[in-house]
């Protein structure tokens, strides 16, 4: 907290050390002053919390400069005690606190006395002082709200708008293949479709991913990787958009492998962001760039577009949650504004930072992540993610458990697509109950069932001996770590998150029948 000033005026310089003596304390700051006019030049510069002022004074008494700091506003609240040797009749009293003055402190002073009113207008400017503190506290904290409220409002009507874009041609393409299904256009209808789904399905997971990072529900899953497999990951997923804007992608990655303690997937999906982002705002046919170098003990990997940039004052601003560069009008492109704070809470999770700065002499911008550098291992890296045991291929008889009739029969159809058999149950009990006469080799099964739920359906398998060893995979809404751990606990072989992919569920199948329930972990 700032220091308190009080100002003492008075024309003998041995009454002001005399002041001084008895008023020092700590945090507090005595002016002095020997004249009425060295005293207002003091007022104009300083804040003061209390003037204790002689009346009898060559020049400008000490009545004559209370009237004109009554009449000035930066001095006009200023309290005034005056110290007078003299006569402190009714008259002179009357003028003193006409001029402004709130007591009169007689002359030989008394040291308690004058302490003691002094700790008063000492402590009352505290008070203020602390006031305005929180005054202004508030003010930020309300304008914060404010900002806030705008950014939710701007971010609902812009989640509304970037659902609705996928859900619209979702919406035509079931009415068109309602009216001809097996139409001339039909299997361009379904592939859009499915490029729509999928654009859904992102736009939830970044939804979810931002949430749990913010409230540091995200475990990585570090391990020694190659930047080299991070970067062609990222490309990997975010190919389809480069190539449908037509854009010219070049990459430099050095010829060195250059590793990293870091979670694989996290730092793929950070590229990709920073890719998909360069995609959305760089116009069609341009060119964007992705480079990796080391130096410092640093890996740096940079994401560069000829795109239309980001203005400098925003530069810091764009890494916030919702925000989004206002002139960008393009909101069909524009995304939810949370792709670049997810970047930048999982690179900090990393131990590493993320910036944004203009292209040198051309329009565009440029993304850089920095993030240490581990020891070269000296052999590759291997995925730590562990596949089903190998079996021969062949249908597979697979139970479905979902208390979603729908979605039960429309897994059935992608499973009759794949070749496999299946047979539906809609709560555990009856799960149990089929599986002892179907005797599948594949169980899927939804987690959130009616009163029996599927943790405990999987540990009421893994009792029975038919069933220790079958393939249990959880096909359920909840894909944080922690439900993948409780999955794997409850002895789930694999978890896949809603919505299902084909490939996914295929790949899985494809690989085993069955496989032992001991040892195994849920990826």
């Amino acid at each position: 907290m700032k220091s308190v000033s009080f100002l003492l005026v008075d024309d003998l310089e041995e009454n002001l050390l005399s002041l001084e003596a008895l008023l020092r304390r700590e945090g507090l700051v005595l002016l002095k002053a020997r004249s009425g006019d060295q005293a207002l030049e003091l007022l104009l510069q300083n804040d003061v919390a209390l003037a204790l002022v002689d009346v009898q004074m060559p020049g400008l008494n000490g009545f004559e400069l209370a009237e004109l700091m009554r009449g000035n506003e930066r001095t006009r609240r200023v309290p005034i005690i005056f110290v007078t040797a003299g006569s402190t009749d009714g008259q002179r009293r009357f003028r003193g606190y006409e001029a402004g003055a709130v007591d009169f402190i007689q002359k030989p002073i008394e040291p308690d006395i004058l302490r003691s009113k002094a700790d008063v207008f000492f402590e009352l400017y505290r008070q203020r002082q602390q006031i305005s503190a929180q005054r202004d506290e508030l003010e930020a904290q309300a304008e914060a709200l404010k900002q806030a409220d705008r950014r939710k409002d701007e971010f609902l009507a812009t989640l509304a708008h970037e659902l609705r874009n996928p859900l619209a041609p979702l919406r035509h393409g079931l009415d068109l293949l309602r009216r001809d299904p097996n139409g001339q256009g039909a299997g361009d209808i379904r592939d859009m479709m499915d490029r729509q789904m999928l654009h859904l399905v992102r736009l939830i997971d970044d939804l979810l991913d931002v949430s749990r990072v913010s409230q540091g529900k995200i475990e990585l899953r570090k391990g020694l990787i190659a930047v080299e497999d991070v970067v062609r990951s990222a490309i990997e997923a975010s190919r389809p958009l480069i190539d449908a804007a037509q854009h010219s992608l070049t990459v430099h990655i050095p010829p060195q492998r250059l590793w990293l303690d870091a979670d694989h997937t996290r730092l793929s999906q950070v590229v990709a962001n920073l890719l998909n982002n360069a995609t959305k705002y760089t116009p069609t046919g341009g060119r964007i760039g992705v480079s990796v170098q080391a130096t410092g003990g640093e890996v740096v990997i940079e994401v560069s577009d000829n795109g239309i940039g980001i203005p400098a004052e925003m530069r810091s601003e764009v890494f916030q949650l919702f925000t989004q560069v206002e002139d960008h009008l393009d909101r069909a492109q524009g995304g939810l504004g949370i792709g670049l704070s997810l970047v930048k809470q999982l690179v900090s999770l990393h131990g590493g930072t993320v910036e944004a700065r203009g292209r040198d002499n051309s329009s565009g911008s440029v993304f850089s992540i920095r993030l240490p550098l581990s020891v070269n291992p000296g052999t590759e890296a291997t995925s730590s993610q562990a596949p089903l045991n190998p079996s021969s291929s062949g249908a597979r008889k697979v139970l479905v458990v979902d208390d979603n009739r729908e979605l039960a029969f429309m897994l059935g159809l992608m499973l009759e697509e794949m070749g496999h058999d299946f047979e539906i149950a809609h709560d555990g009990p009856m799960a149990l109950q089929a599986a002892q006469r179907y005797r599948p080799d594949v169980i899927l099964l939804d987690i959130g069932l009616p009163g029996m739920d599927g943790y405990e359906v999987c540990r009421a398998f893994r009792k029975d001996e038919l069933f220790k060893t079958t393939s249990i995979i959880a096909q359920t809404g909840w894909g944080q770590s922690r439900d993948k751990a409780l999955a794997g606990e409850a002895g789930f072989n694999h978890h896949l998150t809603k919505p299902v992919a084909f490939e996914d569920l295929e790949k899985l199948l494809s690989n085993a029948a069955t496989e032992s329930a001991q040892g195994e972990s849920v990826p």
